[in-house]
């Protein structure tokens, strides 16, 4: 009987070795798709960085709703303000990458905070750490006033703030969420001063502050203001669209004023932990394009001034947000905006 060489030895191991892993790479990814098939098997958390009442919270509840119906499992809404939206991202950032835990994020907590809060996030970076799994909405923005304050279009601000130095505070979304940064470059591009008055919550306490005269004025999106608006109990003195809408016929733009450029028009999406593996990523942007471009959903936002606009594909709305973030951080370094408060 001949004995094999030792080379040979080595080729057949080697062989035997490849032939393994091919398998359980085979086994892993058939586990991966079988896990995306039956997902979801308990409760999704679907984290929302601000507090009840501003059109993140809103979307998100609107999302989940229909995502539970769909899955036949509660998806629970969990909303986690403060610090600017940065608790609910890190615990996301941080979470189990298995689909259960879902984020609703915006231009703020996606895009800004990574430059605004890069020493508080440490190693964390959103554009890395989460996926987008598609865009959800887009929303105009006003300039949003207190019907007391005895101004009627923004020309009329400029005049006020100037004649009335100090007297004026302006609400934001949290210390630097675009509201703070789109009136910190306004202020700058006019020369004004204003007082700024964060709110850890976002637009769930920023409108109430403005309905009660605890702040003037400030950059808001319609979703969140626009039963207040058509009641009285707040007035709009421009919009940030690139026309006047129909809702809001008699609200001239800020480029109709004088200002374009000026101002922001929001977006919120849905993300996940970055290493969500790839079935549950196309199942979750699957199931989410569904629900929402049903034309349930796309009237109930409506209502609201919420449009509607989903991503082509998950590559294409992480490729936005990474964009939006670049953006974002090449205003905050040209205007040497620091977040010291």
């Amino acid at each position: 009987m001949k004995l094999l060489s030792t080379r040979r030895c080595g080729l057949i191991s080697a062989g035997v070795a490849l032939a393994a892993a091919a398998t359980v790479a085979t086994l892993a990814a058939s586990t991966t798709a079988q896990a995306a098939d039956v997902f979801p098997s308990r409760p999704v958390r679907m984290l929302v960085p601000f507090s009840p009442g501003g059109a993140t919270d809103i979307v998100a509840r609107h999302v989940a709703q229909r995502l539970g119906d769909l899955w036949a499992q509660p998806v629970i809404v969990d909303n986690r303000a403060g610090a600017s939206g940065n608790i609910a991202l890190e615990a996301t950032m941080k979470a189990v990458p298995d689909g259960y835990t879902l984020f609703v994020g915006n231009v703020t907590t996606n895009a800004i905070n990574e430059t605004t809060f890069a020493q508080m996030l440490g190693k964390l970076k959103p554009s890395r750490d989460l996926v987008g799994i598609t865009n959800l909405i887009e929303i105009p923005h006003v300039v949003g006033a207190n019907p007391q304050l005895p101004v009627a279009d923004v020309k009329q601000l400029v005049e006020y703030a100037k004649k009335n130095p100090g007297k004026l505070n302006y609400a934001s979304a949290g210390i630097g969420s675009y509201p703070h940064l789109d009136m910190v470059l306004f202020a700058r591009v006019i020369g004004i001063d204003a007082t700024h008055i964060p709110y850890k919550g976002g637009a769930g306490q920023m409108v109430p502050s403005l309905i009660g005269n605890e702040t003037q004025v400030a950059f808001v999106n319609l979703g969140s203001t626009i039963e207040h608006l058509r009641s009285g109990r707040l007035k709009a003195l421009a919009t940030t669209a690139p026309q006047r809408l129909p809702e809001l016929p008699n609200v001239p733009t800020m480029a109709e004023q004088g200002f374009a450029g000026q101002g922001t028009n929001a977006w919120n999406g849905l993300f996940a932990p970055a290493a969500l593996p790839r079935p549950l990523l196309d199942r979750l942007f699957a199931d989410t394009v569904k629900v929402m471009t049903s034309s349930e959903m796309r009237e109930i936002l409506g209502r609201s001034l919420m449009q509607v606009s989903v991503s082509k594909s998950p590559e294409a709305y992480s490729a936005f947000v990474r964009g939006e973030t670049e953006k974002w951080a090449k205003v905050i370094r040209e205007n040497n905006i620091k977040i010291a408060e």
